[in-house]
C-alpha cells in the first residue's frame, strides 16, 4: 500500500507531504482546491503521459515521489527481480521528475527506469477510478474488459488475440500467393517466350562494352595495321627516323658531359626518352603485327551485337535489368508449377491456426459464460445498499458470426435500476449518478479479486446526495476493509465515513497561490465535514450535526480490519495522525 505521497512543483502545489495508512482515506476541499492535482500527480507518479505544463510556473522540474509497503507482493517482488530493480526490504520508492523543457526521468528504489516500466510496476500498486470510468461504463469495449478482469481470462484473452493475428496473416498470405498464382498462370505463355528469349542470347555482364570495342578494332583493321607501322618507321625506321636523328643530340650531350660533369643528369634524362622511344617502336611493331583483318568474325561479332541489342531494347537498357527480367520472369513461372503445394502448406498452416483460434475462442467463451452469471448477482447484490433496491444487473453475451481478436461473443450489460423497468443496455436506461452507482458496484466487485493494494476514487460519487451519498460512503469502507482506499469527494456523507480525513485547500505566500494539505482530526474533522454541510462551521449546531455525521461513520460500518496476508492485500496500519501544512 501507499505509505506516504510527496509532491513539489506541480501545478500550484509547491511542497506537499502525504502520510498514509490503511482504510479509507477521503480528500475534501473547496472546488478548485487542489484535490485533483494530486490524483494527477499521483497518475504522474504511475507513469501516466506528462507535460511541461505541469511544471510550477518559475521552477526548474517537477517531482513526485511515492512509498509504497509491499511486504505481502511476492508476485510484485519477482517482477522487480525480473526488471533488475532492487527490492530488499519491504519499502518500495518510485520517483518521477519533469522538467520545465518537457524532459522526465524516473527511478525505482534509486535505479533509472523508463516510463514504461514505471507504469508496468504502478499498475501493481494503484488501481484508478474517475469520473471518466462512468462514462466507459456504456462502451462495449470496456464492459468486455471488466467482465474478462472478473473472470480473470487475461492470458487466454491474449492467446485469443494471438492466433486471430496468426490467423489473418496466413489468410493473407494466402490470399497474395493464390493471386500471384492466378496472374503467372495468365501471363505463363509471356513470360515463356520472355524466359526463352533471353536465356537464349544468355548475355553476360560486361559483353555489350567488349563486343563494341571488338567490332571496332576489326572494322578498322587495315587503317589500324598501317597507322602503327607508319608511326613505328617514323621512331626507327630509316635515317630520317626519330632516333637516328637524336644521334647527333647524344654526341652533343657527351661532349658537354665531359666539359661540365654536373650536365650528366641532361644526359640520364636523354637515354631514359631515347629508350622510351625505342620501346613505343617494338610496341607498335607488334600490334600492328597483331592486327589482322577477320571479315567472318567481324560478322560473327556484329550478328551477336544484334542479339544482344534486340533483348536490351525489350527488357533494358542495361544487361543487367535484362538479366533481373529474366530471373524474375522464370521466379513467376515457377509459381504456376510450384503454387499449388505452396498453397497447400499454407492452407495447412491456416487451417491449425484456425483450430487453435477456436480452441482458445471456446475457453474464453467457457470462462465468460461462467463468470457473467455469477459477476450480473455480485453486482446487484450491492445494488440496494447504493439506493438501487430493485436494481438489477445482468451480463449477456451476444454470439459474433466470426471469430474475433476479442473472442467469439461481443459483452453487453444490460440493467433495470428502477422498479417496474425492463432490461436495456446501461447507455439507454442510466442517469449520470446511476451509472456512478453501477460503476462503483462493479469496482466494488473487482477489487474482491485485484491484487492490487491500493485503489483511488477520483470523484466517482457525481450525481449523488443525501441518503445515496451515506450508503456510497458505507460500500467504500467496506472495500478499505481489504483494500487501501483513497477518495476525493464533496460530499459530508462520505467524508464523515474515512478512518483518515484529509482537507486540501489553497493558501497565498505574498503574491503567490498555493495548494496544501492537513490531515484532520478531532475538532478540525468536525469543522470540515460542517462545512461541507453546507452550514455555518462556527455555528455550534452545524458541528452538533457534523459530530453526530462523524459518529454514525464510524459506527455503523466496521472499521478497516488488518488485512489477511495474502497476496495484494494492503497491510492496516491503524490510528490517525495529522500532517502539518506544507
Amino acid at each position: 500500500m501507499l505509505v506516504e505521497l510527496r509532491i513539489r512543483n506541480v501545478a500550484v502545489i509547491d511542497a506537499v507531504t502525504l502520510p498514509l495508512a490503511g482504510g479509507l482515506h477521503v480528500l475534501t476541499g473547496e472546488t478548485g482546491a487542489g484535490k485533483s492535482l494530486i490524483i494527477g500527480a499521483l497518475g504522474m507518479l504511475l507513469g501516466e503521459r506528462t507535460a511541461a505544463d505541469r511544471v510550477r510556473s518559475g521552477t526548474e522540474k517537477a517531482s513526485v515521489e511515492g512509498v509504497f509497503d509491499i511486504r505481502t507482493q511476492s508476485a510484485l517482488r519477482r517482477l522487480l527481480d525480473e526488471r533488475g530493480i532492487e527490492a530488499d526490504d519491504d519499502l518500495l520508492v518510485l520517483k518521477r521528475e519533469v522538467s520545465s523543457a518537457g524532459r522526465s526521468r524516473a527511478w525505482i528504489n534509486g535505479s533509472t527506469v523508463t516510463a514504461a516500466v514505471l507504469a508496468e510496476i504502478g499498475a501493481r500498486l494503484v488501481s484508478v477510478h474517475g469520473q471518466h470510468d462512468s462514462r466507459q461504463l456504456v462502451d462495449a469495449e470496456h464492459q468486455r474488459d471488466v467482465l474478462d478482469a472478473y473472470v480473470q481470462a487475461t492470458t487466454v484473452r491474449q492467446q485469443v488475440a494471438d492466433a486471430h493475428a496468426r490467423v489473418l496473416a496466413l489468410r493473407a498470405r494466402e490470399r497474395e500467393l493464390e493471386q500471384r498464382r492466378q496472374d503467372a498462370t495468365r501471363r505463363a505463355d509471356y513470360l515463356r517466350f520472355v524466359v526463352r528469349e533471353i536465356e537464349d542470347v544468355n548475355p553476360v555482364l560486361g559483353e555489350d562494352e567488349a563486343l563494341d570495342g571488338d567490332i571496332r578494332r576489326l572494322s578498322h583493321a587495315e587503317e589500324l595495321q598501317g597507322l602503327a607501322a607508319q608511326a613505328a618507321a617514323a621512331i626507327s625506321g630509316d635515317d630520317r627516323a626519330a632516333l637516328t636523328q637524336l644521334a647527333g643530340v647524344r654526341r652533343a650531350l657527351a661532349s658537354l658531359t665531359r666539359i661540365d660533369p654536373e650536365l650528366e643528369r641532361l644526359q640520364a634524362g636523354f637515354d631514359a626518352a631515347v629508350y622510351a622511344l625505342d620501346e613505343l617502336a617494338t610496341e607498335l611493331e607488334q600490334y600492328a603485327d597483331t592486327v589482322e583483318a577477320d571479315p567472318q568474325r567481324l560478322r560473327t561479332l556484329e550478328r551477336r551485337r544484334d542479339l544482344l541489342l534486340g533483348v536490351l531494347r525489350k527488357y533494358g537498357p542495361t544487361i543487367e535489368e535484362v538479366i533481373a527480367t529474366g530471373a524474375t520472369s522464370r521466379a513467376e513461372l515457377d509459381l504456376v508449377d510450384s503454387g499449388t503445394l505452396d498453397l497447400a502448406a499454407i492452407g495447412e498452416a491456416r487451417a491449425a491456426a484456425e483450430g487453435a483460434l477456436a480452441e482458445a475462442a471456446a475457453e474464453l467463451t467457457r470462462l465468460r459464460q461462467t463468470g457473467a452469471l455469477k459477476f450480473g448477482r455480485a453486482v446487484s447484490q450491492l445494488l440496494p445498499e447504493l439506493g438501487m433496491r430493485e436494481g438489477c444487473v445482468e451480463v449477456q453475451l451476444v454470439p459474433l458470426d466470426h471469430v474475433g481478436a476479442s473472442g467469439a461473443e461481443a459483452v453487453s450489460f444490460v440493467a433495470a435500476l428502477n422498479a417496474g423497468s425492463e432490461r436495456r443496455p446501461l447507455s439507454r436506461i442510466a442517469s449520470g449518478g446511476e451509472l456512478s452507482r453501477v460503476m462503483l458496484a462493479l469496482s466494488t466487485v473487482l477489487a474482491q479479486l485485484q491484487q492490487v493494494p491500493t485503489l483511488v476514487f477520483d470523484e466517482v460519487d457525481a450525481g449523488v446526495g443525501g441518503a445515496v451519498a451515506w450508503q456510497v460512503g458505507a460500500l467504500m469502507r467496506r472495500v478499505a476493509s481489504h483494500h487501501q482506499v483513497l477518495a476525493i469527494s464533496h460530499l459530508a456523507q462520505i467524508g464523515a465515513r474515512a478512518h483518515h480525513h484529509i482537507v486540501v485547500h489553497k493558501s497565498a505566500v505574498g503574491t503567490v497561490t498555493t495548494s496544501d494539505t492537513t490531515v484532520v482530526t478531532d475538532d478540525a474533522r468536525v469543522v470540515e465535514i460542517a462545512r461541507m454541510l453546507g452550514g455555518d462551521a462556527d455555528r455550534e449546531v452545524s458541528r452538533a450535526h457534523a459530530r453526530e455525521l462523524l459518529q454514525r461513520g464510524g459506527e455503523d460500518v466496521a472499521a478497516a480490519a488488518p488485512a489477511a496476508a495474502d497476496e495484494g492485500a494492503a497491510p492496516r496500519r491503524s490510528g490517525q495522525r495529522r500532517g502539518k501544512p506544507v
